[in-house]
């Protein structure tokens, strides 16, 4: 099996948004903002082929879905859809995939599943042989959304799995579709069922930690649901993945891809070993 990485549409958001409670004067030393307060943010995906025989696809990123003025309210930069150039250069089309995981439904998680946009013309799926696996709890919430979360969903693509015929819910650790090859977990911090998966030794960190500099407990977003569950999950999760040397796959980071997990003397959680990119990673 080889694990790449590969880059989706990315996105300029305001960054106290995305560090919540943080004072800027810490998270501006990280990530410098514009004169609009906004960052960098990646939408990355990971890429596993030969998984079983098959190409497995990890999220799809926010794609190129949103009109033009949508598009600019959420700071997508690019109107072409990026995912489907970095898979051009992995040698691969979106008909190619064999199975779509998606940690959550939020649009710049899912986003990548639809063509892109076009005047007069319907949202339409992508990826049309893929198996699309989506967590069962986060599922539900997809079908009946909180306020708070409304506009974080694609109100037409919950009945575009469905009609596909090829939507897999899971409820546990495996899914049918991938059996032991990959193993899940789930948060409910950020969105209930949010699921995390790992394969090949890699945990892909979705928006439970969404780049480096969230690897540290206190740093949650101004998105998250509940910021004292996340921080609890954080630390049950990044001590687990520190004991089994598991690396961890940031979605959101600009600059980062892999790192792996590390631990200072007074028990502060970081980061080592940091790669840009992943082009063609070898793994049992």
């Amino acid at each position: 099996m080889q694990l790449w990485s590969l880059t989706g549409n990315s996105q300029q958001l305001d960054g106290g948004a995305m560090f919540g409670n943080a004072p800027k004067a810490l998270w501006s030393r990280w990530i410098a903002p514009d004169a609009q307060n906004r960052i960098p943010l990646a939408c990355r995906c990971l890429l596993a082929r030969g998984l079983d025989g098959r190409n497995v696809l990890f999220e799809t990123g926010i794609g190129a879905f949103f009109e033009p003025a949508l598009r600019e309210r959420y700071g997508v930069v690019e109107e072409r859809h990026v995912l489907l150039d970095s898979l051009a250069q992995a040698g691969l089309s979106h008909q190619d995939i064999d199975v779509v995981v998606l940690s959550h439904l939020h649009f710049d998680h899912a986003g990548g599943l639809l063509a892109a946009w076009e005047e007069g013309e319907p949202p339409s799926l992508l990826f049309p042989k893929a198996t699309y696996v989506v967590g069962a709890e986060h599922w539900r919430r997809a079908q009946q959304p909180h306020p708070r979360d409304r506009a974080s969903f694609i109100p037409e693509l919950q009945a575009l799995l469905e009609d596909s015929g090829r939507l897999e819910l899971v409820e546990g650790e495996h899914s049918a579709t991938l059996s032991a090859s990959v193993r899940f977990s789930y948060s409910d911090g950020h969105t209930p069922g949010l699921m995390l998966a790992e394969v090949g030794g890699v945990v892909f960190c979705a928006d439970l930690i969404p780049g480096r500099f969230w690897v540290h407990l206190p740093i949650t977003m101004g998105y998250d649901r509940y910021p004292e569950e996340i921080i609890d999950e954080k630390r049950a999760f990044l001590e687990d993945k520190l004991a089994r040397g598991i690396e961890l796959f940031f979605t959101h980071d600009h600059d980062c891809a892999i790192a792996r997990v590390v631990r200072d003397e007074r028990g502060r959680y970081g980061t080592a070993d940091e790669r840009r990119e992943l082009a063609g990673l070898v793994r049992a």
